[in-house]
């Protein structure tokens, strides 16, 4: 009977398996960051307009603030946790990845994910500059 402390001979994917679901983890908390940070930046326009006020930009600095900021930090998560994946692949041996599968795949999302709240942030920043 081996013992579980040795390696196989034979290829493990298990592990490069887990390293996708930490990666999708990641990959879940900062999509609810950035849609959290969106939900709070929207939310004081949305209690401007219960309450019948004219909207002011300065009315709902600190929510534009705290919105972009999740927004930006679910973006960071993203980036990072797909850097830390590749790194963590690359290391790798051949024989733990089934051939033609492609392992860039949940990296190459992460960064699109990152990029698509950079310019969420942007396009909120830039909204709030021209008074919209």
């Amino acid at each position: 009977m081996p013992d579980s402390l040795t390696p196989p001979t034979a290829g493990d994917p298990r592990v490069l398996f887990a390293a996708e679901r930490t990666l999708l983890a990641w990959q879940r908390s900062s999509l609810a960051l950035m849609g959290f940070g969106f939900v709070i930046e929207r939310f004081s326009l949305f209690l401007a307009a219960l309450r019948n006020e004219p909207q002011t930009p300065g009315n709902h600095l600190f929510s534009l603030l705290t919105g972009v900021a999740l927004i930006l930090l679910g973006a960071v998560i993203a980036l990072v946790s797909s850097v830390s994946y590749s790194r963590f692949v690359k290391t790798l041996p051949g024989r733990d990845v089934a051939s033609g599968y492609l392992i860039g795949m949940g990296a190459l999302i992460n960064v699109v994910v990152a990029a698509a709240g950079v310019a969420l942030a942007v396009y909120l920043l830039v909204g709030a500059l021209n008074g919209q």
